[in-house]
């Protein structure tokens, strides 16, 4: 497993228990139970800032392997960096309305996270040849450059070795269409235009 699988595993880990923790920490507070929300805090006090700075150090790593920041990148870190402040401040003085506003923006940002997961595939006008063919280099450079690299050994964002890869074309198209590992689905894609880029990964970026 490469250092970029374990730090994202962990960075969904971290997220997903800095999420519960605030669940709970909002429920006690709309709830009044203001004994219990102390006691919770109290208790995991140790446990909160660990997961908190796990949770911005790995998001920064991940951030530094990303070919590119898109928009909805920059909102989702927005909202975090807006959130975690406004619940510090929230639970701090017992207010109800931050404390809920905080816990929406994190589920909003958590949300995010997850659609980011799936990609929309870039198909232009050269994916299709004169004769009518798909162009799999086209759709290639397109959509699987930035994390491959046009000799498929980039390793950008944990991306696969393409140039040795032992997949069959039927299996590279599956992972297209589903995602595995570290790569997110592509959605967009006809079946042709996904077979042609399997297609194009076993006959020319296989054994550069």
């Amino acid at each position: 497993m490469s250092t970029f699988e374990i730090v994202k595993k962990t960075h969904f880990v971290v997220v997903t228990i800095f999420f519960l923790i605030y669940l709970i920490k909002t429920i006690l507070l709309l709830a009044n139970k203001s004994d219990a929300l102390q006691s919770f805090t109290k208790k995991i006090k140790v446990i909160e800032m660990i997961v908190s700075f796990l949770f911005l150090a790995t998001g920064v790593y991940l951030m530094t392997q990303i070919p590119e920041i898109k928009p909805m990148l920059i909102i989702k870190i927005t909202i975090v960096l807006l959130s975690i402040p406004m619940a510090i401040v929230g639970f701090k003085k017992g207010n109800k309305g931050l404390a809920a506003l905080s816990f929406v923006l994190i589920l909003a940002a958590f949300g995010m996270g997850e659609m980011m997961k799936k990609k929309t595939a870039v198909v232009s006008e050269k994916a299709v040849n004169t004769d009518g063919s798909i162009n799999g280099q086209e759709l290639y450079i397109a959509n699987c450059k930035a994390c491959h690299g046009a000799d498929g050994k980039a390793g950008i964002m944990g991306a696969s070795d393409l140039s040795v890869t032992q997949v069959s074309n039927d299996s590279i198209s599956s992972i297209i269409v589903n995602g595995r590992n570290t790569m997110g689905k592509v959605e967009g894609l006809t079946p042709e235009q996904t077979k042609a880029i399997a297609a194009y990964v076993t006959t020319s970026v296989k054994g550069h």
